[in-house]
C-alpha cells in the first residue's frame, strides 16, 4: 500500500486523507496517519452519530483495511465489530489505509455518486482513541473524475483551493467528525446575519428553484434566532456600523464564526441533523421555493406548501446550534461513540426546540398568526391522537430513544409517546404558564440557561433553578406532572387565557376508527390504535381492507373515505380483510363521532404579545 503523491505531511497528531477511489462503486478511500501510535495501537469506528440516537453499525460498510510503518505491513486484528488492534514501532508513523462503501442518501452517514458526494466523519474517520482530544487535520483528494465539483464544509480551512478542495483542521476528534462534507456541483448562495457569515449549498435544485427567496427567508430566520439567543446586543441598528466593526461586535458572543447550510433536495424525504456551526438537511425537490417565471406556472404565484415546513426545519436545526450542541445534556457532555449514551432530557432539548422553530418562523414574519395556529393545531392532534402518552413519558421516552422512537413498528403509536411533539407542547405549557405569571418567560428562562450553563452541558437541576430564580417560585410540581408522568397537558386552558379559541370539528375517519392506513392501489391497514373500533372489530396491521358490507350488497373499498360512502346511516358493517392471502369478515361497530382540535384568535392583543416575544 503505497500512499498517494499528493498525502500531505502531517501537520497535526492524527491526519485523516479522503479521495474518491469509484464513483460508480460508491467507494471512498481513506488513508489515516498516526505519526506517534502506541506500541498496542486501537483504532475504532463510531457506532452512531451524535443527534441522531440510534446504533447504526457504520463500520458495516469499511473495507479492505491495511496498515504500515515504514513500508512494511502492520499486522490488523479485529477486535469486536467496530475495533481493531496493531501491533506497532512506537515512535513510527503509522499508515492505515480502507474504503468505505458510501450509499446512504441520508444525513447521517455517507453517499457517493457520479452527481454528488457526502460524507460525516463519523462513517469515515476512524477514531485513535488515545489522542481523541489532540487536532485532527484533513485533506480532501481532487480528481478528474470531481471535475465542476465544489466543497462545503465548516471545517477549519488551512490550505484550500477555489473549489474547497485540500486541507483542513479540527481541534479534536469530536470537531472533525461534527463537520459534514458535501461535495458535487451544487447550488450556492450566501449572506451575512448581523455580521457572521452564512453559506448555503443545495444539491440537486431542479431549474425552478428560487435561491434568492431560500436566501432573504433563511437570513431572516438566522437573525431572529440570533436575536433569541443573544438579545439587543445582536439587534443593534448595525447599519450604523462599518462592516468590520459589525463582524466584531457580532462575533463577540455568538458561538462560531460562519455556518453552512448543506441541503440534498431529492424526490421523496425530509429531515435534518444538526452540528456546531452547519447542518445537514435533505427534503423533496417539489418543496423549494421556485421562481414565478415558468411558462407554466399559474398567473398567481404561490409558493409550495412543502416550503413551509422546510423553513420550519431551517428553524429547527438552526435553534441547535445553541439548544443540544452547547446546552446539551450532562450525561452526554463526552460522547462516547462505542455505544448508546442515554440520557432523560431529549424532551427539552428537541421537544423545545420543536416548540421554537414554527414559533421563530412566526417571529422572523416567514408566516402569520392563522399559519402558526395551524401547525401549533397539527401538533396538538398529534399528540392527543397517540394512544401511547398515557403509558409512557416523554422523559422515559427520552431515555428509550435508542430501542423505540429510531425502530418504530405498528404498535409505536399505542406504547410510546413522541420526546418532539409532546416536548414541544411541554414548552408551550411552560411558556404560557410564566407570561401568565408575569414574572418572566420561556425566552428569558432559555438565556438564563445559556448563561447559568456558560453555553455547555446541563441537568434538568439547571432549569428547575433558573425557572424558580426568574419565575419566583418552584416549578417542580409541573414538571414531574408534565414531564415525569402520564398526566394529560393543560394545553387548551393555557391557550385560551392567551386569546386563542380552542375549537373542535369532526375527526378524519382514520382516527374515529383508530386506523392509520396507507392507500396505494388498495387500502393498507398500518397500524391499529388502542381502544378504538377497528382494534374491537379485530383488525390487525398488514391487513388490506377489500371491502365493507351492510344489509345490502357489498363494496369494494380502495380508500377509507369510501366508508362513508358506502355505510350511509348503519351503525355495525362486516368488513372483508386479507390477512396472509386469507379473506376474514370483521363485524365492525361505527363509534360516535370524534372532534379534532383547531385553534383561532379570540383576544388578537393577548395572542400577538405572546407570539410576538413580547415579555
Amino acid at each position: 500500500m503505497k500512499p498517494s503523491a499528493t498525502t500531505a505531511t502531517a501537520t497535526a497528531p492524527v491526519h485523516y486523507q479522503v479521495e474518491v477511489l469509484d464513483l460508480h462503486a460508491h467507494l471512498f478511500r481513506v488513508t489515516l496517519t498516526v505519526p506517534s501510535p502506541a506500541a498496542t495501537q486501537t483504532l475504532r469506528l463510531p457506532v452512531w452519530i451524535p443527534g441522531s440516537y440510534l446504533v447504526r453499525e457504520f463500520a458495516k460498510h469499511l473495507q479492505n483495511l491495511e496498515a504500515r510503518q515504514s513500508g512494511k505491513r502492520v499486522a490488523v486484528l479485529q477486535t469486536d465489530k467496530a475495533g481493531w488492534e496493531l501491533r506497532c514501532t512506537p515512535g513510527t508513523p503509522l499508515q492505515v489505509q480502507y474504503e468505505v462503501y458510501a450509499f446512504d442518501n441520508s444525513v447521517r452517514t455517507a453517499w457517493l455518486d457520479a452527481t454528488r458526494g457526502f460524507f460525516n466523519g463519523t462513517s469515515l474517520c476512524l477514531q485513535v482513541p488515545e489522542q481523541t482530544h489532540a487536532p485532527h487535520t484533513l485533506a480532501l483528494v481532487a480528481s478528474d473524475a470531481l471535475k465542476g465539483w465544489s466543497v462545503a464544509t465548516g471545517l477549519e480551512p488551512v490550505r484550500v483551493t477555489k473549489a474547497g478542495f485540500g486541507l483542513y483542521r479540527a481541534v479534536s476528534y469530536d470537531t472533525l467528525v461534527d463537520c459534514p462534507v458535501e461535495m458535487g456541483p451544487f447550488w450556492c448562495g450566501s449572506f451575512e446575519a448581523y455580521g457572521i457569515p452564512h453559506r448555503f449549498v443545495v444539491a440537486g435544485a431542479p431549474p425552478s428553484f428560487d435561491g434568492t427567496q431560500l436566501l432573504a427567508d433563511t437570513q431572516a430566520i438566522c437573525e431572529a434566532e440570533l436575536r433569541f439567543w443573544h438579545g439587543d446586543s445582536v439587534g443593534a441598528d448595525i447599519k450604523k456600523v462599518s462592516a468590520s466593526r459589525k463582524r466584531t461586535a457580532g462575533q463577540s458572543h455568538i458561538p462560531f464564526k460562519n455556518y453552512v447550510f448543506m441541503l440534498n433536495a431529492v424526490h421523496d424525504s425530509y429531515g435534518g441533523l444538526e452540528h456546531n456551526n452547519s447542518t445537514a438537511l435533505i427534503c423533496n425537490r417539489k418543496d423549494l421555493p421556485r421562481l414565478p417565471r415558468s411558462t407554466l406556472a399559474p398567473t398567481t404565484h404561490k409558493q409550495p406548501e412543502g416550503y413551509t415546513t422546510l423553513l420550519g426545519l431551517i428553524s429547527h436545526e438552526y435553534f441547535h446550534t445553541w439548544n443540544v450542541k452547547r446546552l446539551r445534556p450532562a450525561e452526554l457532555a463526552t460522547y462516547d461513540y462505542r455505544a448508546e449514551n442515554y440520557t432523560q432530557l431529549l424532551w427539552f432539548f428537541e421537544g423545545f426546540t420543536s416548540y421554537y422553530d414554527d414559533l421563530l418562523l412566526r417571529r422572523s414574519k416567514r408566516i402569520d398568526n392563522t399559519t402558526y395556529l395551524k401547525l401549533l393545531g397539527k401538533t396538538i392532534n398529534q399528540v392527543l391522537q397517540t394512544p401511547g402518552r398515557l403509558v409512557q413519558s416523554v422523559a422515559q421516552s427520552s431515555f428509550d430513544a435508542w430501542v423505540k422512537y429510531y425502530r418504530q413498528d405498528e404498535n409505536t403509536a399505542n406504547a410510546t409517546v413522541s420526546y418532539y411533539t409532546k416536548g414541544s407542547l411541554v414548552g408551550l405549557c411552560l411558556d404560557l404558564t410564566l407570561r401568565a405569571e408575569g414574572k418572566t418567560t420561556l425566552d428569558a428562562v432559555m438565556r438564563g440557561l445559556w448563561t447559568r450553563c456558560a453555553g455547555g452541558p446541563m441537568a434538568e437541576a439547571d432549569l428547575l433553578a433558573v425557572l424558580q430564580d426568574q419565575g419566583g417560585r418552584s416549578f417542580a410540581k409541573e414538571i414531574a406532572h408534565w414531564v415525569h408522568s402520564t398526566k394529560e397537558l393543560p394545553v387548551a386552558e393555557l391557550l385560551e387565557r392567551h386569546g386563542v379559541q380552542v375549537n373542535r370539528e369532526p375527526d378524519q375517519v382514520a382516527q374515529q376508527l383508530g386506523l392509520r392506513v396507507k392507500e396505494n392501489g388498495g387500502l393498507f391497514i398500518q397500524q391499529v390504535l388502542r381502544g378504538g373500533a377497528a382494534e374491537k372489530a379485530g383488525f390487525a396491521a398488514g391487513d388490506e381492507w377489500l371491502a365493507v358490507q351492510t344489509e345490502g350488497e357489498p363494496w369494494r373499498m380502495q380508500a377509507l373515505d369510501d366508508l362513508t360512502l358506502y355505510t350511509g346511516k348503519a351503525k355495525k358493517v362486516t368488513a372483508l380483510v386479507s390477512r396472509d392471502k386469507r379473506l376474514m369478515n370483521l363485524f365492525l361497530t361505527l363509534p360516535a363521532p370524534t372532534t379534532a382540535v383547531r385553534l383561532s384568535i379570540r383576544d388578537a392583543a393577548a395572542t400577538t404579545k405572546w407570539l410576538d416575544g413580547i415579555d
